[in-house]
């Protein structure tokens, strides 16, 4: 029975992979392959699910692939099917052949109809994998998935400049749950000596001897996943990136940010909910994360002006409920509950356009003026305060740009002294000389081999800040990308059992990605020198190009797109846990490099199209 498990990946997958091959202007072939395979996905999910119910309900895992085996790391697929597992693939698998339908006729002749069918099945792919991945890393694969087809979709119309700022600042928050569970693999891996699946969590007895010995490390892990959940789910103080990823397509945002994509945050929670059961202390920030979300966000849709906005603080409500009852043990309630919201909030956000058409003609022609209440005292400038704060969103954006990204832009540039000849005649020879000598001298004591490993992580990070800050050159920032990739690499390789094998994993996906993404670059500079104050727009006219650069940018951030992703969680497996600085440092590294890359891509494709290389009539016809 474990082997039909596999069935649910595949089926994405090859939808996926056959929306490729048709012809962008054949909307009826695009459009019956994905209802077929959303269609297809929902009857074998529901034959399963009647299959699975009367032969006992018992926990499947399934040990698909083996990608790397060595003696210090083992990389490989897991699938995995319980309950949770049966009400998110059934309710998604409903939803996406809903929305599929809808899109068919509202995105059609839309310039970018097949693009967007591409990316609902690849987020279709990325759900499928979070929901059934059996360990950490299979469903990672997925929750990087849903990152990039996000942005990807919140940029959908990529001519115009607010859904293009949206879908960066969306990509932004999302890298950030990204490295949390980066980092909660890391501690992972060195808690569980064999190779982890979440039916572990299963044992008791496993459990128990688990928060005894390394109870820090549980409540690390317990927190870290707590704020990736936040941030996948916009909980406070991450709630404010909703409402902006509405800038996208009607129908995408019924499936990603009212329904899909948005409650998984609460699945990671019941997934894991067995390795923070016994903590208190996690059960009660949980708690109390999801009222304080669940009063803000009503504050806020009850008076903002758009209806998406309002939709999206209500669903950010009720999944603080979630939140809630997940906490304290009511998982039946909670997966109720999902359903209910997912399916309320996708209806509501189809049917939103159609209401508010009528709703408008209805105040036209039947205006009737409000009575107001007179209050005073105490309660009425409480309210009136609530009234301001909610029509300001508690000002959630002004402070996730003052706490969390105006300190990295400030830190960048203060090294914005590095310009192309000091990288070129310093930095770069710099590696060149470290690299000889490690490998003429590799044996160091335990000592130094600390300080060279946080002296490379640390040049890492400077080349990934001034990148993030660089506003001319995109081949120096590109380059500054690839030095950054280069100096983890090393920083980890001091450790005397990471292998020369293990190093050309990482660095054949990372040469690979820099030397496409350069001729990408050298191509655009020779129409114009493509600076990053501005978006260039280039995809309109070299849409290939732009497709092939975005693949570079995912490959050198350590995306699944190349063996880069391989090595990089082979990179963190090598750190060890009493090297907390290091992980720090050279997590901030990756965060910052998956941010710039995708800077890169947004200031030269995409944004208006507005070029002065081409002619122009300075008189009408």
């Amino acid at each position: 029975m474990e082997h039909f498990l596999q069935f649910f990946i595949l089926i994405p997958l090859i939808g996926f992979l056959a929306s490729l091959i048709i012809p962008r202007k054949n909307e009826k072939g695009i459009s019956l392959i994905a209802i077929s395979t959303a269609s297809i996905q929902l009857l074998y999910a529901l034959s399963f699910f009647i299959y699975w119910l009367t032969n006992g309900h018992i926990v499947l895992d399934n040990k698909v692939l083996v990608i790397y085996h060595s003696q210090s790391a083992e990389f490989f697929l897991d699938l995995f099917f319980d309950k949770v597992t049966a009400v998110y693939l059934i309710t998604g698998s409903f939803l996406a052949l809903l929305v599929t339908v809808f899109s068919k006729y509202y995105i059609h002749r839309e310039s970018g109809f097949k693009r967007f069918f591409n990316t609902l099945l690849f987020f279709f792919l990325g759900y499928n994998l979070v929901i059934s991945g059996g360990n950490f890393e299979t469903l990672f694969i997925g929750w990087e998935f849903l990152g990039i087809s996000s942005f990807l979709l919140i940029a959908f119309y990529r001519d115009r400049y607010l859904p293009v700022k949206n879908g960066f600042k969306v990509f932004t928050v999302y890298r950030l749950s990204d490295i949390c569970l980066i980092l909660a693999i890391w501690l992972n891996h060195h808690l569980w000596s064999e190779g982890f699946t979440f039916s572990n969590f299963n044992d008791s007895v496993l459990m128990n001897n688990l928060f005894q010995n390394h109870q820090i490390q549980v409540i690390s892990i317990s927190l870290l996943i707590f704020i990736a959940a936040c941030v996948k789910s916009a909980q406070l103080p991450f709630s404010s990136w909703l409402p902006r990823a509405m800038e996208g397509p009607t129908s995408s945002s019924a499936i990603f940010y009212g329904s899909l994509s948005v409650h998984l945050g609460a699945f990671i929670l019941l997934r894991t909910y067995p390795l923070w059961e016994s903590l208190v202390f996690i059960k009660l920030i949980i708690i109390c994360g999801g009222a304080i979300t669940g009063f803000v966000a009503t504050s806020i849709a009850r008076v903002q002006p758009t209806v998406k906005t309002q939709i999206a603080y209500a669903s950010v409500a009720q999944i603080g409920l979630i939140f809630i009852e997940i906490a304290l043990g009511l998982h039946t309630l909670a997966l109720i509950h999902f359903s209910g919201n997912a399916l309320l909030r996708t209806y509501q956000l189809l049917v939103s356009p159609s209401v508010l058409n009528y709703l408008i003609h209805h105040q036209f022609f039947n205006f009737s003026k409000p009575e107001l209440k007179k209050e005073t005292g105490i309660i009425k400038k409480l309210k009136n305060t609530i009234y301001v704060l909610g029509v300001k969103e508690w000002n959630l954006d002004s402070f996730m740009f003052r706490y969390l990204w105006m300190p990295l832009k400030k830190t960048g540039n203060l090294f914005s002294f590095i310009n192309v000849r000091i990288t070129l005649f310093l930095l770069v020879p710099a590696y060149g000389v470290s690299l000889i000598y490690l490998m003429c001298y590799p044996d160091f004591s335990e000592k130094t081999s600390s300080y060279l490993s946080l002296l490379f992580a640390a040049l890492a990070l400077i080349m990934a800040l001034r990148s993030f800050t660089e506003r001319k050159n995109a081949l120096f920032s590109w380059l500054l990308l690839f030095l950054n990739s280069l100096w983890i690499n090393l920083s980890v390789s001091v450790n005397n059992d990471y292998s020369l094998s293990e190093s050309s994993l990482y660095l054949a996906g990372i040469l690979l990605s820099a030397f496409v993404g350069v001729i990408c670059l050298n191509k655009m500079r020779k129409l114009e020198a493509p600076a990053l104050d501005r978006f260039h727009g280039h995809s309109y006219e070299y849409p290939i190009t732009a497709f092939v650069f975005l693949l570079s940018c995912l490959g050198i951030s350590g995306f699944p797109v190349t063996t880069a992703f391989i090595g990089q969680d082979i990179i963190f497996a090598h750190i060890s846990e009493h090297q907390i600085p290091l992980v720090l440092i050279t997590s901030l590294a990756v965060l910052i490099c998956g941010i710039a890359s995708i800077r890169i891509y947004a200031r030269v494709f995409l944004g208006q199209h507005v070029k002065n290389y081409h002619e122009i009539a300075f008189k009408s016809s």
